[in-house]
């Protein structure tokens, strides 16, 4: 027996969202293991039986395939835990840019489970999630609409999660979330959910990685669901004027207006993200970690690639005038003083290395860095860094770790085959490099050394972030010990979001 113990929970909830979709089919797997087992074991059961929902949204799945039946849960256990204080848990939410993805897209999690176990680890549950993405996750810009669905069904989940999870073996006191991109500007949010002031967050641990969002402006969201109203009136043949129309319209017709609203997204966005709601998002996440206005109760290990923005670069942007043009496009709501003050002052076109950067393309790329990910992941940790147990009632600080992958070609996402490597090298092409087979398995170590002891650095590698700003980068040479490339005062400026203020 591979496993000795194999816990898989399928399960479906039935909520009332957004547009009229009265079932939402979330799906969870739990997977829980305890003693040796071989390491090279596959979970062909990973693929779950209960329906995805809106896993295939852009494939135009059918809304009609899924029930309003709860008998989706199927549970196997072998052996009981001899831990009785029950075992750490890990929650993954997938990234995708708040349009695409799955709970198992990003990989499979046999290799990280089985790390749990190695070196006389305790083991863990993992657990994945689903939840609404594109229009159907994030549509706003009326009253009428729920705004951040998306971000309520992750919520909805881990609250599920957090309740339920002992009775599967796993400790509600030990529950780490992990994601990558969205799924890590997600749990960005999620921390800074209420401005702190409602509940705590159903975690007590966080694995952002590379958190990406880029906010979306009150004026973006209006327009946004303008041409919502227009496509869906063509694509039905009918005149669209409200919310309530919107909600009777065939699932066709709304993924097609999705599709055609997410295919027209300009280069290196996505169309569709996390909003100011006044409620669940009071404020940009690094604003309210400014204020204070967080759950100050989390560990955290950030992860951050060296190149994040190169893939949403446009190569050709060479010019002046052309850096300026894709200013204005990624912050519409930015006046000719915000925009100046970035191309002149923040990101001049000097290119000898002064700055960050040695061309045009690497200006806009370290830019876009900037905007989407970089300030996100370092806004995080060197705020809860900050924390002691003077002015936080606890007995014990925040433990604040962060990583920089490093290893070429460093772009958004790189770090995703190291999480969930299960023994396969292969790659060849730029988005998609072979897999160094020893820094793979070294930070599934970490991860698991974190998740279950809120400490990765048990090998010596990792430092605390602390007031010395040090991160972990990851290279090819190994594991060494650096200054945080993000701590600088560009950074200090985006946090002030002066584009959003210029619009008001």
């Amino acid at each position: 027996m591979v496993l000795n113990l194999h816990i898989q929970l399928h399960l479906k909830l039935l909520l009332s969202f957004l547009l009229g979709v009265s079932l939402f089919a979330f799906a969870a797997s739990v997977i829980r293991t305890y003693c040796t087992m071989d390491t090279n074991y596959d979970i062909t059961s990973w693929l779950l039986t209960a329906e995805d929902f809106l896993g295939n949204y852009l494939t135009g799945q059918n809304i009609s395939n899924f029930t309003n039946s709860v008998n989706g849960m199927t549970l196997i256990e072998q052996f009981g835990s001899e831990n009785k204080a029950g075992a750490p848990v890990l929650v993954w939410i997938h990234g995708g840019g708040y349009v695409y993805g799955s709970k198992t897209s990003s990989g499979n999690p046999a290799s990280l489970v089985a790390a749990s176990l190695e070196n006389e680890k305790e083991g863990m549950i993992y657990v994945a999630m689903n939840y609404r993405l594109g229009l159907f996750g994030w549509l706003t810009g009326d009253s009428k609409v729920t705004a951040n669905a998306g971000l309520l069904d992750q919520r909805l989940a881990l609250e599920w999660v957090q309740t339920n999870i002992q009775l599967f073996g796993g400790d509600p006191n030990r529950l780490t979330v992990m994601g990558e991109s969205a799924g890590a500007g997600s749990i960005l949010h999620h921390i800074t959910a209420y401005g702190g002031t409602k509940d705590r967050a159903p975690f007590q641990r966080a694995i952002p990685q590379s958190p990406a969002f880029i906010p979306v402006v009150p004026s973006q969201e209006k327009a946004l669901f303008r041409e919502v109203i227009g496509n869906a009136s063509l694509l039905s043949n009918t005149t669209i004027k409200t919310v309530g129309q919107l909600r009777n319209l065939p699932y066709e017709v709304l993924s097609g207006v999705n599709i055609l609203l997410t295919g027209k997204s300009s280069y290196g966005q996505f169309t569709f993200g996390p909003v100011v709601d006044e409620s669940y998002v009071p404020d940009f996440p690094p604003r309210l970690l400014s204020q204070g206005a967080f759950d100050n109760n989390i560990d955290v290990l950030v992860g951050q690639n060296a190149n994040e923005g190169l893939i949403f670069t446009n190569p050709a942007v060479q010019t002046q005038l052309e850096y300026i043009s894709t200013l204005e496009q990624a912050l519409p709501s930015a006046n000719t003083s915000v925009i100046f003050h970035l191309a002149n002052v923040l990101y001049p076109p000097i290119y000898n290395g002064s700055y960050g950067y040695t061309s045009s393309i690497e200006r806009l790329a370290l830019s876009i860095s900037h905007f989407t990910i970089i300030c996100n992941a370092y806004s995080l940790v060197s705020t809860l860094s900050k924390i002691s147990p003077q002015n936080v009632n606890s007995s014990s600080p925040s433990s604040s770790y962060a990583y920089l992958f490093s290893i070429p070609p460093g772009i958004h996402g790189i770090d995703v085959p190291y999480t969930f490597f299960n023994g396969d090298t292969t790659g060849g092409t730029l988005q998609d490099p072979p897999v160094i087979t020893d820094i793979a398995t070294a930070l599934q170590q970490f991860l698991t050394d974190f998740v279950i002891a809120r400490d990765p650095s048990s090998s010596g590698a990792f430092v605390g972030y602390d007031k010395s700003e040090t991160v972990t980068s990851i290279d090819i040479a190994g594991f060494k010990n650096v200054g945080d490339p993000a701590a600088d005062s560009r950074c200090d400026y985006w946090f002030q979001f002066p584009y959003y203020h210029s619009e008001q």
